[in-house]
């Protein structure tokens, strides 16, 4: 396990030194290379700022109204009929959107259920398996000015795609928890 540990400790100063060398021998002026990149990505970091408050906002609203949980309170028969706790059901909305709100809510359940109660369990699971959707969509068509809307590349077959993993995760979490006899 140990060298696990130090093959991991030395990647990212192994990459950045390959950066620097392979710059190096291709006569490229590498402090420019960078402040021109920087400056690129304060450019999309102040494009997508405004959406990116936005979602915080609506996660924060949501979470402080206890609309989630009523959420949650509302699907619980048809949740217990899937084997999929409803306690869990806030948690996976609000990963679709913000995976730092979602880390509060994990905390959140950690305190109430304990990390290995079923629900902490699955909980685990979940932020795996699941990604920020909205955000990740939001912010890619923001940094790269996207309007197209055609059926095979525009934005509706990507939220479809990313839907229907999300769901398949959530099964996932479902199957091996069952397969695990976690309780």
């Amino acid at each position: 396990m140990d060298i696990v540990a130090f093959i991991s400790n030395l990647i990212i100063p192994v990459l950045i030194f390959y950066v620097i060398g392979y710059g190096l021998l291709n006569k490229v002026d590498i402090f420019d290379a960078f402040i021109n990149g920087a400056a690129d990505g304060f450019k999309v970091v102040i494009n997508i700022l405004p959406t990116l408050i936005g979602l915080m906002m609506a996660i924060g609203l949501l979470r402080a109204s206890g609309a989630l949980e009523a959420f949650g309170n509302i699907l619980s028969p048809y949740m217990e009929y899937i084997k999929f706790p409803a306690e869990l059901v806030p948690l996976s909305l609000v990963k679709m959107f913000s995976s730092s709100a979602a880390t509060g809510l994990l905390t959140d359940i950690y305190k109430n259920f304990g990390t290995d109660s079923k629900p902490g369990f699955m909980a685990s699971l979940l932020m795996c398996c699941s990604e920020t959707i909205f955000y990740t969509i939001s912010v890619y068509f923001m940094a790269t000015g996207s309007k197209e809307h055609k059926p095979v590349t525009g934005m509706r077959w990507m939220l479809a795609g990313a839907l229907i993993c999300t769901f398949a995760g959530m099964a996932a979490c479902v199957l091996i928890t069952s397969l695990l006899n976690i309780s």
